[in-house]
């Protein structure tokens, strides 16, 4: 049985077309995705990585990370939270584990890539598969051992080691074993973004990466051509990091920082929410009850 959440992402995927997913690395980012309107939230496994851990999107991330993250997501928002699981920390008996986990955790999706493993970023160089019959191990792994028909996503990097051809018969077979939604990672042209969601059958994910392979296009024309998630995976993290490297060079060359030049201390506490608590404090004190 789904969750609201669970059903919402699925009525979202039945019924319409073009939708912003942004992707944040923490609880903060989905809070402000929430606070700003957006209807869905994705934990990007690279941006979790790059700013939980300092390092490059190459495989160090673990099940207990991605966990820990969307559970303290989950305690926050309600929006459908899309989880990215790398390649589900193993062979297919994994993919079952990771599957239970993430649900539990409070994953409205799950996405498995059929990188080898250690994997890397989409829009690195160097990517290797694994076998298309293993990842359909995978796919139908994950399927089967969910418990709250949360929504299975299978990711293809088929496009920069075999080619786009490829990459879209194994997009093709990856919803013939029962993945939800597929997705097409770093196609190179126009013609190939458009002949996506026209060559498969079922909901498709966009991502859209600031510098990488992929042309960037808008909300309009990726809805025109039929994708279903239009994925910024790690925009919100790379305005952070502008945000941190100009207040903190600031600081360095001046010795000081305006207020005005950073989000007040008023909005951050607004942002995660501490009226709230002050409320909670005054509701809940000891002299309430004399």
């Amino acid at each position: 049985m789904a969750t609201f959440h669970i059903e919402a992402l699925r009525t979202m995927l039945r019924e319409e077309k073009g939708v912003l997913l942004p992707g944040v690395p923490n609880a903060l980012g989905a809070r402000i995705v929430a606070d700003l309107g957006f209807r869905a939230v994705y934990l990007t496994g690279a941006g979790l990585t790059n700013m939980y851990l300092g390092l490059p999107d190459l495989g160090f991330m673990d099940l207990s990370q991605v966990a820990e993250h969307v559970i303290t997501i989950r305690s926050v928002i309600d929006l459908p939270l899309i989880a990215d699981a790398d390649t589900g920390f193993g062979n297919a008996i994994n993919v079952t584990h990771t599957v239970r986990i993430l649900e539990q955790a409070g994953a409205s999706a799950i996405q498995i890539e059929d990188q080898r493993s250690p994997k890397r970023c989409g829009h690195f160089a160097g990517k290797e598969l694994i076998p298309l019959a293993e990842m359909l191990g995978k796919i139908k792994a994950a399927v089967d051992s969910r418990r709250q028909n949360m929504v299975v996503i299978a990711r293809t990097d088929a496009c920069a080691v075999e080619g786009f051809e490829a990459a879209i018969e194994r997009a093709s077979r990856f919803a013939e074993v029962g993945a939800d939604v597929t997705f097409v990672e770093a196609p190179e042209t126009l013609e190939d973004l458009k002949a996506v969601p026209r060559c498969l059958k079922v909901p498709q994910m966009l991502n859209l990466v600031l510098g990488g392979k992929t042309p960037i296009i808008d909300q309009a024309a990726a809805r025109e051509m039929g994708f279903s998630l239009v994925l910024y995976a790690n925009a919100a993290l790379q305005g952070a990091v502008h945000g941190m490297l100009t207040t903190l060079s600031a600081l360095k060359t001046n010795g000081i920082v305006s207020e005005v030049a950073v989000a007040s201390f008023a909005e951050r506490q607004r942002l995660v929410d501490k009226p709230a608590y002050d409320a909670m404090e005054m509701r809940y004190a000891a002299n309430a009850f004399e």
